[in-house]
């Protein structure tokens, strides 16, 4: 179990203790996407959807959910975050999918891998929760992250990207 640090010595769950770690400016940026009817995009894209302004509502939706993140993430630690971003772009060729980018920063000593994995996983979340009433066949997804900068393991930049 020495190789896992998410585990105590008798094998059983832990939060990794991160007092030691020095304090380096860190960000990530997750991407999530949601695939809509042409129906959804044109309502969403005209701010015609009963609920209402769907990119708005989802933008804060996913801004809430990573200041939430150790709440739904059993060993991720409360951190400071410094600043969140959520932004959209559509891509409509043969479909209609609104594609999601969410950037989390801070300063501390732990990434925010998670948070933003967690804002870009609510907004998609959100813009299903408010077309659900006219097709409940949205596809979320695929979700992941896209780059992270700072910490001891260093910058990683996801390869099929081009970054």
């Amino acid at each position: 179990m020495a190789d896992f640090t998410h585990f105590n010595e008798q094998g059983r769950a832990k939060m990794v203790d991160i007092s030691d770690k020095s304090e380096t400016e860190r960000t990530a940026t997750a991407i999530s996407s949601i695939q809509v009817t042409k129906e959804i995009y044109q309502k969403i894209t005209t701010n015609k959807m009963k609920k209402g302004d769907v990119l708005s509502v989802a933008q804060v939706a996913g801004i809430m959910a990573a200041k939430k993140t150790p709440d739904w993430i059993p060993m991720c630690h409360p951190l400071q975050l410094k600043g969140i971003d959520i932004s959209f772009d559509w891509e409509t060729n043969n479909t209609y999918v609104l594609q999601i980018q969410a950037f989390v920063k801070t300063k501390g000593s732990t990434g925010v891998e998670m948070e933003a994995l967690t804002a870009a996983s609510a907004t998609a979340l959100t813009v299903y929760d408010m077309c659900k009433a006219i097709d409940k066949g949205m596809v979320i997804g695929p979700t992941y992250v896209l780059s992270k900068k700072g910490g001891k393991s260093g910058n990683y930049y996801r390869e099929d990207q081009g970054e």
